[in-house]
């Protein structure tokens, strides 16, 4: 990083806000003198704004009102001057349909704060799910110096003698309570336990996995990814991103020299090495379009086949992440995989990753497994092709019962959830473990939102008979501490007249993971016919956000992404300045 020249306070963009003798200066410093600032505290020094997710429904970001001073600490500390801005909470837990119709909205606040405010370097507070790549996209397409800090996973826990993992056990006692073995007292008990603490959720879901995406991609520093909200050592890695926030700001690192082609390879490399979620998929193929980087779903499933599992997390394996924290975290296990990296990618912290990993290690090896002890020699994703997928399916096949990786047999259709909710414990629709659940418009438009709703129950005299895992398809996408034989993000969806949409009951479905297919064994012919029967929905919306929505968002193997906010291969360079 310090091999480029320092930027005097004159090159700063917050300058040609704060520093000219004119009238329009004057309104501006006025303004900061009006908020309690004096001339010295804010003139000439670099403005570090503070993109700040915090709300009052979001209790994974419940200690983000004391990281934001943490980081305000550090920003003082290192001579720059810092702003916190609200934006917009992406709350998994409360916002519907699902706050995946969300992340792009808070793209487009977070790109539009960066442009319009003096802003000349940005700390993204990230770590409930959506959060961490909206903030990331926002600030890929400003291109103004950013950091991100992540939030950290919540506390381990746990209930009855047995250690609990957020989102994974839910399901998993859901199923219980189902089958009949598990109370309505125990299960209001669970309720007190499953959530410990502030924090995203302590397995490797999608948040944990997109805070470690964003340390590999080099967006946050190394070792923050891991950290625990709670841990003492949050608030000053919290100090220490504002204070690099200020460095990033003097020397004028932006995004685009960070988030390479070569970066992108790293995360998914890594993507896989921590039996991450499908979700990330869809993420950062929304990423890469901000940038122009060609990723293709075919390259995940390359990298997936030479990339061995190392870490024992759940849903995958068995520890949540205070576990994989205290082992070494993230730096350990990249340290075990320096083959299969580009150790010359560059991170904010103006070293590259090969510098940030060359001292760790592991202090658990159950934990953070070697390569000669991989949780998965290879495969933490695939990715599907075939008649019902054209353009892509993905299925993680370390989390599902290896019996059902390779199926055949007949499908149940379910038009839309709310038919689903009805009717799946319905005993006269006769399921048996060999059939195959299908989910049709639970996309990105018909859902919409393309909701976390792909880990479709299994009935409940299925599961009063023991059941646990069966083949079930949709074109949703299902919660990073999920598991199962779902085959996810079936491209293009069913609403647009995909495939999907033309799935009957009784109709074979053949899985081969091995093979990479997910097939519906009908002729071209019928194919054809009943697509030519088919009709297409009404548009669920006519004004407003949802209009936007549906005029522009992509499908799940191009990322979900406004069409409009891909890189059209125009530069700003200096976005926001008049």
């Amino acid at each position: 990083m310090h091999s480029r020249t320092r930027r005097t306070p004159e090159q700063l963009r917050s300058y040609r806000y704060l520093g000219p003798d004119d009238l329009r200066s004057f309104g501006h410093r006025s303004r900061q003198k009006q908020s309690g600032f004096n001339t010295e505290e804010f003139a000439g020094k670099p403005v570090i704004g503070i993109l700040n997710t915090w709300n009052d429904l979001i209790s994974c970001h419940a200690h983000f009102k004391q990281r934001v001073e943490d980081i305000k600490r550090g920003v003082w500390q290192a001579g720059g001057f810092p702003v916190e801005i609200p934006v917009m909470g992406l709350s998994e837990t409360f916002m519907k349909p699902t706050s995946m119709y969300y992340r792009n909205f808070l793209a487009m606040e977070a790109e539009e704060v960066l442009r319009t405010y003096p802003i000349d370097a940005a700390v993204l507070m990230s770590g409930c799910d959506k959060t961490t790549p909206a903030l990331l996209m926002g600030a890929q397409s400003a291109n103004v110096p950013a950091i991100v800090m992540p939030g950290g996973p919540m506390n381990r826990t746990s209930w009855r003698g047995e250690q609990l993992a957020s989102g994974s056990d839910v399901w998993k006692f859901w199923a219980e309570r189902g089958a009949g073995r598990m109370s309505c007292d125990a299960w209001c008990q669970l309720e007190d336990h499953i959530a410990a603490s502030p924090g995203h959720c302590m397995t490797m879901g999608t948040a944990s996995t997109m805070t470690a995406l964003a340390e590999v991609l080099g967006m946050a520093l190394p070792g923050s990814s891991s950290m625990p909200a709670t841990h003492s050592g949050h608030a000053r890695m919290a100090s220490s991103t504002g204070r690099q926030a200020v460095d990033l700001a003097w020397y004028n690192i932006r995004p685009s020299e960070i988030m390479t082609e070569a970066a992108f390879r790293n995360a998914i490399t890594v993507l896989m090495a921590i039996g991450g979620s499908t979700n990330a998929i869809v993420h950062l193929m929304a990423m890469a379009g901000r940038t122009g980087t060609p990723l293709t779903l075919a390259q995940f499933d390359q990298i997936s086949a030479r990339t061995p599992v190392l870490a024992n997390l759940r849903p995958t394996g068995k520890y949540v992440m205070a576990d994989f924290f205290e082992a070494g975290g993230l730096q350990a296990l990249l340290a075990q995989i320096p083959d299969l990296l580009d150790l010359t990618a560059l991170n904010v912290a103006g070293t590259s990753l090969g510098d940030a990993i060359k001292d760790a290690e592991i202090f658990d090896t159950d934990v953070i497994r070697t390569r000669e002890a991989p949780v998965c020699a290879t495969g933490s994703l695939a990715v599907l092709r075939g008649n019902l997928c054209p353009a892509g399916a993905v299925i993680k096949p370390a989390a599902a019962e290896a019996n059902l990786l390779k199926h055949r047999g007949p499908a149940i259709v379910f038009r839309d959830y709310p038919d689903l909710k009805a009717r799946i414990d319905d005993p006269s629709l006769g399921l048996t473990p060999g059939h195959v659940i299908v989910l049709q418009n639970a996309g990105p438009l018909g859902a919409p939102g393309i909701p976390e709703w792909g880990m479709l129950p299994i009935p409940k005299y299925l599961l009063q008979q023991g059941v646990r895992d069966m083949v079930r398809i949709s074109d949703a996408r299902m919660s990073g501490t999920s598991y199962g034989a779902c085959v996810l993000h079936v491209s293009p969806e069913s609403f647009v007249g995909g495939p999907l949409a033309f799935v009957r009951d009784g109709d074979l479905i053949c899985l081969d993971v091995a093979q990479r297919t997910l097939t519906l064994e009908i002729s071209d012919a019928e194919m054809d016919q009943r697509k030519a029967d088919w009709k297409a929905p009404d548009a669920k919306f006519s004004r407003g956000y949802g209009k936007l929505y549906f005029d522009q968002t992509t499908q799940a193997h191009e990322g979900c992404d406004f069409r409009f906010l891909h890189a059209d291969g125009s530069v700003d360079p200096e976005p926001g300045i008049y």
